[in-house]
């Protein structure tokens, strides 16, 4: 689209307004959101027809066995969405751009070959944990890889200590190691948080919102020194695939509110949880990840205890891990346990974004 308006600019300036990259945004997110309401109750269909539903466990809440049978892999829209918006409307030549979209799509292919197995193939244990894990560690490795040979300055590969005027611990090559963790840790956490009807998909939309406004400020030099964060060169491009995050996750959350027409899947949960990730380690800001997605953190959490403590004790920590079922079998409703925990992350986002001025 940019080399489209450039060429327009010859015979009319006020296409220049197009390298904005406010305007992008907008349009990102509104590009991102239109496609996935265009797609998603085709998309709802058929699945419906292929009999590509959810199977839900007897040994978990009650209520939940009215949902056996809902479309899932509706993920698939989302990745869509944020393809054809972020191509259409970000720098192509942007590094930052490729990493993220390529990273994202490899998760997204991880999780639709588990949810093919499963769903398609009837076969109950899907991608064998192994290898689900083996190819996230090539697709987070060579993420990690690609930052770290790509980096054109030291600020690129330093951990940024949120809260603090200008402390920064340089990584050099351990920085491959932390963007691993960072990115299949994120994967797998926002994966364990795809419980409930819309639960994952909107804490998903606040953090990815929130990250943009973190990648714009660090890649605008002025704004960058004005809050004493360090200016990335190019990595303000990726609020234009931030905005589409966030326009493709309402787009989806239109047919995932409670109750759901459809389910994201490992395909769409895989994601956008790497999505975030990666987005996360360019902003140089994994450490507010970590306080802005608290939520995702807290669900993983509590499964890693909950086992950690059947094999040690025999006993459970949670009546069900990850958290939020503990909370449904406490008598909480769906919507209540859904409603409180995007509260919780409203919360949380605004304690990151925080980390701008509190230092």
């Amino acid at each position: 689209m940019l080399y489209l308006t450039d060429w327009l600019t010859l015979f009319y300036k006020g296409f220049s307004v197009f390298h904005y990259l406010t305007l992008r945004a907008i349009l990102s997110v509104l590009t991102a959101l239109l496609i996935a309401l265009l797609i998603g109750r085709p998309l709802i269909r058929r699945l419906r027809a292929y009999k590509i539903g959810q199977t839900v466990r007897n040994d978990g809440p009650q209520s939940h066995l009215a949902k056996s049978g809902t479309p899932t892999m509706g993920g698939a829209l989302i990745l869509v969405a944020v393809t054809l918006a972020t191509l259409l409307w970000s720098e192509l030549t942007n590094r930052y751009v490729w990493i993220a979209l390529l990273t994202t799509l490899a998760f997204g292919l991880i999780g639709l070959v588990d949810d093919y197995k499963k769903l398609i193939k009837r076969d109950p244990r899907g991608l064998p944990a192994r290898w689900k894990y083996f190819w996230q560690t090539v697709c987070g490795l060579l993420a990690a890889l690609a930052l770290y040979l790509t980096a054109e300055s030291p600020a690129e590969t330093a951990l940024l200590i949120p809260y603090t005027k200008d402390l920064a611990i340089q990584l050099g090559p351990w920085f491959i190691l932390l963007t691993y963790f960072v990115i299949v840790g994120a994967s797998n956490a926002v994966n364990l948080t795809d419980g409930l009807d819309g639960l994952a998909i909107m804490p998903t939309v606040l953090v990815a919102g929130a990250l943009g406004v973190f990648v714009y400020a660090a890649g605008h030099s002025q704004i960058a020194n004005y809050l004493l964060i360090p200016h990335l060169a190019e990595v303000g491009e990726l609020v234009i695939f931030c905005a589409a995050l966030v326009g493709a996750g309402l787009g989806f959350l239109w047919f995932n509110a409670y109750p759901a027409l459809v389910f994201m899947g490992d395909v769409g949960a895989l994601a956008l949880g790497a999505a975030l990730g990666v987005v996360a380690v360019a902003a140089r800001q994994e450490l507010v990840l970590f306080v802005m997605g608290g939520i995702f953190v807290a669900e993983t959490v509590s499964v890693m205890l909950q086992v950690l403590s059947f094999k040690l004790t025999g006993k459970r920590v949670f009546r069900m891990a990850p958290l939020h079922h503990h909370f449904e079998l406490e008598g909480w409703p769906e919507p209540r346990v859904i409603v409180r925990f995007w509260i919780l992350t409203v919360v949380l986002v605004l304690i990151g974004l925080a980390s701008l001025k509190i230092r």
